[in-house]
């Protein structure tokens, strides 16, 4: 029997420009459509500049603004116009502030079955609901793919989650995924793609499935996919864009790399508690927990599906006087829905506070809880200080648990509540408009004149890879560490995401106030880290501000995919310990010597870093690409890109 192709197989055989399927070989990718969005924007868009091109090459390109809306000063309203100007400019879509966050925005406007999308946020894969192949990468990967550039990456396992059985009332999507967090990990998905099959799928409607597919980047998976099926035709007709769809199945003779299955009727309302997103427990078992705020909304659970069940349940009642609650819908459309359908005054009589359709409270842009308070939320994450307030508790939970902790003033269990479950539907037509999006001009681009304001700096280059590296350690921490611990989120960091000199004033400023300092002084600086180094946001500010610093090398037991890209694209090193007991070895200060750096890129698989003191030795891996090597011999990927290289 003729071994079939799994959906993703199929996605990926599609689109490809080099390579086999084979797992674990470098393939590279044909990508339709890209996205920026203001956090990670200005960067993607100087990077794009410092290529040369005069137009964007991909099939569509959209520049949103969702994340640095909160404009307390100058900053992010300049770079709002810088990135308007960029788009016109070059050729790309763009999506004004208050027209949603870029996740919600796309599924509902642009998402196409079948199609690549690359988005330089890590949770891209949103648009896996439907059927695309949607991945998380940093602004440099994205700039590239944005000038005609295949993008590149390892061959990923793929892994099959069966659904069998159907969501019972007052269960949620959300719980589905905390399911496979807790059982999985924030590990558990590196190097892999979750393809979501079985006859449960049929029971999810497409918000739910991008629920399910945008945390799918808190396992660390490279990406989730979702069939094309009569529910997402469903979506897109509702939409109004019904001609893009196209079906996409698995052949019944697909072969997945494991299989983990899932009975739909048997998950019940779970809740993740600090600081992970895998600490996921059933709420019927959290202790009774007071909670002083509540957030409903961002790219996870905003949809209108979610934000119309929330108003039904606290409709006729009063937020609990002990708890501030927000509600931030997910894009414009949503917003307009709610008012359409009355739900939107059912939230206000409730004594929710309705926020700007934007990622706020998620990425620590406002609503901050107070101090040593508990926020639950139904975002994604809930690493330490992304909420803006250093020693709170944030919670994460679905909205249905969200609304009923709203009532109670404690994290409650739904089912709890003397009320009937509310069923929403998908509507069968949204409210669609494009008065929020500014397309570019054919042919205009010449003319335009961009506007960069005093905080957008040029973009710092540096020269070819050293040839020996006599390195201070400058920082050493465990495992999980987060881009969010590396470049903080929050209003007055995330301002400053086009200035890379202000912006490295707050490298790893709540994990050691000392780092920057240290950094400074050592000039050639290394980083120590256990396992899952880099693990959250695609922010490669969190490679780049390090590097500003002198980071020329980063040493760990093991890295998340879109960082250790990050780290390359940028001249980092990044080295694997060949056994973990060699971690113990490294300590804070301790002067680390590799010599032939370049003859070890070059050739080797494995390198030995000396203590420059004694001249003890131990072992790391370089597992690297051909292109992966040449990429760091020049520098970094601007370089290279700018070089004699050139992908077909």
């Amino acid at each position: 029997m003729t071994r079939g192709d799994t959906v993703t197989e199929k996605l990926i055989k599609n689109h490809l420009v080099r390579g086999t399927t084979e797992r674990g070989a470098e393939i590279a990718l044909k990508i339709d459509q890209t996205l920026v969005q203001d956090s990670s924007g200005t960067l993607a868009w100087l990077e794009f500049e410092a290529m040369g091109k005069s137009r964007v090459q991909a099939k569509l390109s959209v520049t949103y603004v969702d994340h640095n809306t909160l404009q307390v000063g100058y900053e992010n309203a300049d770079d709002h116009r810088f990135l308007q100007g960029m788009s016109e400019k070059y050729g790309a879509i763009f999506s004004r502030p208050g027209n949603g966050i870029c996740h919600q925005v796309h599924l509902e406007r642009f998402g196409v079955p079948g199609e690549t999308l690359l988005g330089a946020d890590s949770h891209t894969p949103t648009c896996g609901a439907l059927g695309m192949l949607a991945i998380g990468a940093g602004g440099l990967d994205v700039a590239l793919a944005m000038a005609g550039k295949p993008f590149v990456l390892w061959m990923p396992r793929i892994t099959q989650v069966w659904l069998t059985g159907a969501l019972e009332p007052w269960v949620n999507a959300k719980d589905v995924i905390l399911e496979l967090l807790r059982r999985l990990t924030v590990k558990g998905g590196i190097g892999r793609v979750f393809e979501y099959v079985g006859p449960g799928v049929a029971t999810l409607s497409v918000p739910e499935r991008a629920t399910i597919a945008n945390m799918g980047t808190e396992l660390g998976a490279t990406t989730s996919v979702f069939p094309s099926d009569q529910n997402t035709l469903a979506f897109l007709v509702a939409q109004g864009r019904g001609e893009v769809w196209r079906p996409l199945y698995a052949d019944d003779s697909a072969v997945y790399d494991e299989t983990v299955t899932v009975n739909l009727s048997e998950i019940e309302p779970l809740v993740a508690r600090p600081h992970m997103p895998d600490n996921v427990i059933p709420v019927r078992c959290l202790e009774k927990q007071k909670v002083d705020q509540i957030v409903i909304g961002s790219c996870t659970n905003s949809s209108y599906v979610d934000l119309a069940r929330v108003a039904r349940i606290l409709k006729g009642k009063r937020v609990h006087p002990s708890v501030s609650l927000a509600v931030a819908p997910g894009s414009r459309q949503v917003l307009k829905m709610l008012a359409k359908t009355g739900e939107l005054k059912d939230l206000i009589d409730a004594g929710a506070r309705i926020l700007e359709c934007a990622c706020g409270p998620c990425v620590g842009n406002g609503f901050a809880p107070p101090s040593n308070g508990v926020s639950l939320r139904t975002s994604n994450r809930n690493f330490r200080g992304r909420c803006g307030t250093e020693d709170a508790q944030v919670y994460l939970s679905s909205p249905e648990v969200a609304a009923a902790s709203a009532i109670t003033g404690m994290i409650t269990d739904p089912r709890d509540l003397d009320l009937e479950y509310p069923r929403v539907e998908i509507p069968e037509k949204f409210e669609t408009d494009e008065k929020m999006f500014i397309f570019p001009s054919n042919g205009a681009g010449e003319s335009v004149e961009v506007i960069r304001g005093p905080n957008i700096a040029p973009l710092p280059l540096r020269g070819e890879m050293e040839d020996e590296l006599v390195c201070t350690v400058v920082l050493k921490v465990g495992d999980n560490t987060s881009t969010d611990d590396i470049v903080p989120s929050g209003a007055e960091v995330m301002a400053l995401r086009s200035n890379l000199p202000r912006i490295a004033e707050y490298v790893f400023r709540y994990v050691d106030k000392d780092f920057v300092k240290r950094a400074q002084e050592a000039r050639c600086g290394v980083v120590v880290g256990g396992l899952n180094y880099g693990q959250g946001s695609s922010r490669e500010h969190a490679a780049l501000a390090p590097a500003f610093l002198g980071i020329r090398c980063v040493l760990a037991k093991s890295f998340a995919r879109i960082h250790r890209a990050n780290l390359i694209n940028h001249g980092i090193i990044p080295l694997v310990f060949d056994r973990e007991e060699d971690y113990d070895r490294v300590s804070l200060g301790q002067r680390l010597r590799i010599v032939n750096v370049r003859c070890a890129i070059q050739q080797k698989e494995r390198v030995y870093v000396e203590d420059a003191s004694n001249g003890a030795r131990f072992a790391a891996r370089l597992t690297l690409s051909e292109r992966e090597r040449s990429i760091l011999l020049a520098g970094g990927l601007i370089n290279w890109a700018r070089g004699e290289h050139e992908e077909d």
